[in-house]
């Protein structure tokens, strides 16, 4: 594979732009977005890099899709931030026009790429540019768990001041509030994590990481970008190595944990061609229970987008 497309030169794609140069996986990375000066100046930043940090990827910025002909690989990141007053569904109304046109757009010059959704709310723009592409399931999904995952890592580490490379973690469901971390299925080097810490401090860090966004935008004043980011170019590069590594991502389900006609985080294997195998969860009673109802909470968002089609 030779060339990834990023759409949305704002914070989140430039990230994932400059991490995959960096990576030096490909030869072409194309940065996309409707002002196409500022993804041109972003694009030819991180070109002049290239010199200081030893990579040849070369990265091109534009507006126009024709550049982005023969992509292996679509990152896509368009869409708006929540607005003050602006409600739940008039940001899905919004993106779900912006995500749907990029794909149909992308897919005019591109025959049969990969696609990652990054665009929010997550599960039903994924959703939205499965159904605008029309291609096979195992090709469109989208990038929220590791977000979710690095971030319950993140907090862990330091929670038992220990490096954050010996954490795993996996984490199913939607992406926001009804995620569901598994604590049963992380360990620190190999160690069950529920050894290491309290059932009341590994519950405080669970909460932490469901409003993981939202504190970041308290911070802030907007949405996260570097780890975002990052976490887009990881699937990226999973897929171009070929890797077949295990990532919670957004995938259609089509009877798996019960459930069907849905995007919802799983673990899956990620390789060459997208999702090769969906990975099905031995889960107890509680953690069921927590699924179905980050599900049934998805399913109230792809209603909403159903009814604003």
């Amino acid at each position: 594979m030779s060339k990834v497309t990023v759409v949305g030169a704002g914070n989140v794609g430039a990230t994932c732009a400059n991490v995959l140069a960096h990576a030096d996986l490909v030869r072409d990375v194309v940065l996309l977005d409707i002002k196409g000066d500022f993804a041109k100046g972003k694009a030819l930043d991180s070109w002049q890099q290239a010199p200081i940090d030893s990579y040849s990827t070369r990265l091109t910025g534009t507006d126009n899709y024709a550049d982005t002909a023969d992509s292996d690989i679509v990152v896509i990141t368009a869409g708006i931030p929540r607005r003050p007053g602006m409600s739940r569904d008039d940001l899905i109304a919004t993106n779900a026009k912006i995500v749907s046109s990029v794909t149909k757009s992308i897919m005019e010059h591109s025959k049969n790429p990969i696609i990652i959704v990054v665009s929010n709310p997550l599960d039903v723009m994924t959703y939205a540019a499965y159904t605008a592409s029309g291609l096979d399931k195992s090709r469109v999904f989208g990038m929220a768990g590791i977000l979710d995952t690095a971030r319950y890592r993140a907090f862990l580490a330091t929670a038992l001041d220990v490096s954050p490379k010996d954490i795993q973690a996996m984490l199913l469901g939607g992406h926001g509030d009804t995620m569901v971390p598994l604590p049963r299925y992380t360990t620190v080097a190999g160690i069950p994590v529920t050894e290491l810490i309290s059932d009341k401090d590994l519950d405080a860090i669970v909460q932490r990481t469901k409003k993981g966004g939202g504190e970041l935008v308290g911070l802030m004043g907007t949405s996260a970008w570097y780890a975002p980011g990052a976490a887009a170019a990881q699937m990226v590069g999973a897929i171009i190595r070929d890797e077949h590594r295990i990532f919670p991502c957004c995938s259609l389900l089509t009877g798996e944990y019960g459930l069907k006609d849905i995007f919802l985080g799983v673990p899956v294997k990620l390789g060459k061609n997208g999702i090769h195998e969906v990975l099905e969860l031995k889960l107890n009673s509680d953690e069921m229970k927590l699924m179905n109802t980050s599900a049934d909470h998805v399913k109230k968002v792809i209603e909403v987008y159903h009814s604003l089609a």
